[in-house]
C-alpha cells in the first residue's frame, strides 16, 4: 500500500512539474568560457534530477562494495547461529521423546559452540536434565556448574539456573540443598509459582508443617493447586502442627489459625480431640469429633468417638442413635453402638448392635467384640466360636479337612527286604502292644518268650551288610519326630532286661 502511495505522490508531482515547465518556456544560457550554450529550462530540470540519481546510485553502489566482508560475515554468524539453534530444538526434541544420551549429546555441542549466552544457559539446563535422566550426577552438576557461570551477568537467567538445579535435586531427594539453590529467590522476595511449587516440594519432604500449611493455603488461593490436593496437604500439614506442638502448649494457637471447613477434615479433628483429651476437657474432644462426623461420616472418626471416656459414654450414646435413624444400614456406625454399649455396661443392647453390624458386614473386630462380651457373661462355647470367627475373618485361613489319614507307604520297591530270622523277631515284636513296657503291664507268653530269644539271638547280617539289629523299619522319617528309630532303640523301650545293648551307628 505504502509503495502505491508514494508512486501516485511522484507521479502526481512530475506531471505538475511538466506542466509549469511547459507554461514558463524559458530558456537557461550557460557560458563556459568562449563557449555558449543555450538549452531549455526543462532540459536543466531534468539534467540535475538525472544528475543526483545518479550520483545517490553511485555512492550506493561504493557503499555496498565495501561492505562486501561485514556482509560475508554476518552471513556466516547466522549461518552458525541458524545450525546451533536447529540443534537445539533437535536436543529439546530428543529430551522430551526420552533419548535421553543423543540429546544430551546434541545438547553439550550447543553449549561448547555457541556464541550466544543465553543459548548456551539453555543448551546447558536442559542437557542436565537429559543427564539426570540417565543417573549420570556428575555429568549433570558439571552442566549446572557451567549454566551457572554463563547466566552470572543476568539476573532473569540465574534464577531459571536455581529453580532447574532444585527441580533436579528435589527428584534426587536433596531437599536442604534444594532450598540452599531457592534461597536467593526467597530473599528477592520471588512468587512466582513455579518456585512456590519447588518451595512445597522441599518443605514437604523436610517435614516442615509450617511452611507445607501456608504454601498449600496460598497455592489454592491462586489456583495454583487443585482443591483435592491443597485439602489433602492442609489437613496432614495441619494435624502434625497440633500433635508436635501439644507438649509447648501452642496447639490452641494452630487450632484458632484454622477455618471452620478445615476443623472438620479427619486428621485435623483427631489430632484436636487428642488434644482436648490431654489436657481434660473431654466435652471439647467430643463436640470436634461430632462436627467432623457431621460433615463426613469418616471410619477413623467413628473409631476414635468409640473410645468414650465413662463420663462421656452417656452422650456420645445420645449422639450415635441420633445419626442411626438416618443410618440405620451402616456397619460401621452399629459396631461403634456396640463398643459404646460395651463401655458403658450396657450387655444386650451392645449384643444387638454388634449382631446387626455383622448382618451388614463380616468384621473381625466385631466378632472379637461379641467373643470378649460373651466370655464377659460366661457364655464359654460362644465365645470361642466368635473368637475363631475373628480369626478366620482376619487370616482368611483355609478349611482344615478333619478325620483325614494319610496313606500308608509304598514299601514294595525297597531294596532290602527284611527276611529269616530278623522277620520272625519283628513279627513276634509287632504283637507287644505299644507302651506295655512303660504301664507296667505282664507281658503276655509269647511276647515274653520273644524276648528271651531276641537277647539270646546272634546278628543277623543283611545282604546289604548292615546288621539286622540297624536296619531300619522304613527309609524315612515320620513327620515332626526326626529320625526313625532301630530296633535295638525299639528293644530297650519294651524291654528293660535290654538295657545294656550296645548301640550301633548307621
Amino acid at each position: 500500500m505504502r509503495t502505491w502511495f508514494w508512486t501516485l505522490l511522484l507521479t502526481t508531482v512530475a506531471v505538475a512539474c511538466a506542466v509549469k515547465l511547459q507554461e514558463l518556456g524559458g530558456n537557461v544560457l550557460v557560458f563556459v568560457g568562449h563557449t555558449r550554450i543555450q538549452v531549455s529550462l526543462a532540459f536543466v530540470v531534468l539534467a540535475v534530477l538525472l544528475s543526483f540519481v545518479l550520483l545517490y546510485m553511485g555512492l550506493r553502489l561504493l557503499v555496498w562494495l565495501t561492505e562486501i566482508p561485514l556482509r560475508i560475515r554476518d552471513w556466516h554468524l547466522r549461518r552458525l547461529v541458524r545450525r546451533d539453534h536447529e540443534l537445539l530444538e533437535l536436543g529439546w526434541t530428543e529430551l522430551l521423546e526420552g533419548r535421553y544420551a543423543k540429546a544430551e549429546k546434541d545438547l553439550t555441542k550447543v553449549v561448547g559452540r555457541s556464541r550466544n549466552a543465553s543459548q548456551q544457559v539453555l543448551a546447558a539446563l536442559s542437557a542436565a536434565r537429559a543427564a539426570h535422566a540417565m543417573s549420570e550426577f556428575d555429568r549433570r552438576d558439571k552442566l549446572l556448574e557451567q549454566a551457572e557461570a554463563k547466566a552470572a551477568n543476568d539476573v532473569s537467567l540465574s534464577d531459571a539456573v536455581a529453580a532447574a538445579a532444585a527441580d533436579l535435586l528435589l527428584d534426587q531427594g536433596y531437599a536442604q540443598q534444594a532450598l540452599d539453590r531457592l534461597a536467593p529467590l526467597q530473599a528477592k522476595g520471588a512468587r512466582h509459582l513455579h518456585t512456590m511449587r519447588l518451595l512445597l516440594r522441599a518443605y514437604r519432604q523436610l517435614n516442615r508443617h509450617d511452611q507445607v500449611f501456608a504454601l498449600a493455603r496460598s497455592l489454592n488461593r491462586r489456583s495454583a493447586l487443585s482443591d483435592v490436593e491443597a485439602t489433602q496437604l492442609i489437613e496432614f500439614s495441619a494435624a502434625a502442627r497440633i500433635r508436635e506442638s501439644m507438649d509447648n502448649g501452642q496447639w490452641r494457637e494452630v487450632w484458632k489459625d484454622l477455618s471452620i471447613s478445615e476443623k472438620t477434615l479427619p486428621e485435623i479433628a483427631l489430632a484436636a480431640a487428642v488434644a482436648f483429651e490431654s489436657i481434660g476437657e473431654l466435652d471439647e474432644a467430643s463436640k470436634v469429633l461430632e462436627q467432623s462426623l457431621a460433615v463426613a461420616f469418616d471410619t477413623r472418626i467413628l473409631a476414635a468417638y468409640a473410645r468414650a471416656e465413662p463420663s462421656q459414654t452417656a452422650r456420645r450414646l445420645l449422639k450415635a442413635e441420633a445419626w442411626l435413624t438416618s443410618k440405620p444400614h451402616d456397619a460401621e456406625l452399629l459396631a461403634t453402638l456396640g463398643m459404646l454399649c460395651l463401655a458403658g455396661q450396657i450387655w444386650g443392647q451392645a449384643e444387638h448392635y454388634l449382631q446387626r453390624s455383622l448382618k451388614q458386614r463380616d468384621d473381625s473386630r466385631v466378632h472379637a467384640l461379641l467373643g470378649s462380651l460373651y466370655d464377659r457373661l460366661g457364655r464359654k462355647e460362644e465365645a470361642a466360636s466368635q473368637w475363631r470367627r475373628a480369626t478366620n475373618v482376619a487370616a482368611s485361613l483355609p478349611p482344615i479337612i478333619q478325620d483325614s489319614v494319610l496313606p500308608a507307604a509304598d514299601t514294595r520297591e525297597d531294596p532290602d527286604f527284611l527276611k529269616g530270622e530278623v522277620w520272625d523277631e519283628l513279627h513276634d515284636f509287632d504283637s507287644v502292644p505299644l507302651g506295655a513296657g512303660d504301664a507296667g503291664t505282664p507281658l503276655n507268653a509269647s511276647a515274653a518268650h520273644a524276648s528271651v530269644a531276641n537277647a539270646s539271638a546272634p546278628s543277623v547280617t543283611l545282604a546289604n551288610g548292615y546288621d539286622a539289629d540297624d536296619e531300619f523299619f522304613d527309609s524315612a522319617p515320620v513327620a515332626g519326630l526326626g529320625q526313625p528309630a532301630t530296633v535295638t532303640a525299639i528293644k530297650r523301650a519294651t524291654n528293660p532286661d535290654n538295657e545294656n545293648l550296645p548301640d550301633k551307628q548307621n
